[in-house]
């Protein structure tokens, strides 16, 4: 790709970073340039967010139908799935696995549940309510 034809187009991202890309120069070298997006990176990333988005009104409907517990809609809202949420709180995958039961879940103590809150950043209380402070 040429200098001149690196791309600029407004993205998500536009205002929070921009993306170095190698271009060749005026006189045929190799040379970094800064573009600050490009129109299929951000229909990609709009696709992408669109499926988190639909997996945690999922998550959090299954909770409210009684289908799953609460650490499943921090899970997806966290962008995690089991094998991630199992590696940070210390627990067997097989065991976050019944955590997501509602059953499983009422049972669980305080002591359980404060190694959750830790890693979704939020209290006890928050993962029992299903309250986020996002904004």
């Amino acid at each position: 790709m040429k200098k001149e034809d690196i791309p600029h187009d407004d993205g998500p991202l536009t205002k929070l970073t921009k993306e170095m890309c190698y271009a060749v120069d005026e006189s045929g070298r190799y040379t970094t340039e800064l573009s600050e997006g490009w129109a299929v990176k951000k229909e990609a990333l709009e696709v992408a967010w669109t499926d988190v988005e639909t997996r945690i009104a999922s998550a959090r409907q299954k909770v409210l139908d009684g289908q799953a517990s609460p650490i499943l809609y921090f899970m997806e809202l966290k962008l995690m799935d089991v094998s991630i949420l199992a590696a940070y709180t210390g627990h067997w995958t097989w065991t976050v696995k019944r955590h997501l039961k509602p059953r499983v879940f009422h049972k669980l103590s305080d002591k359980t549940l404060q190694r959750y809150a830790d890693l979704f950043e939020c209290t006890v209380q928050d993962i029992k309510t299903m309250h986020t402070h996002e904004a």
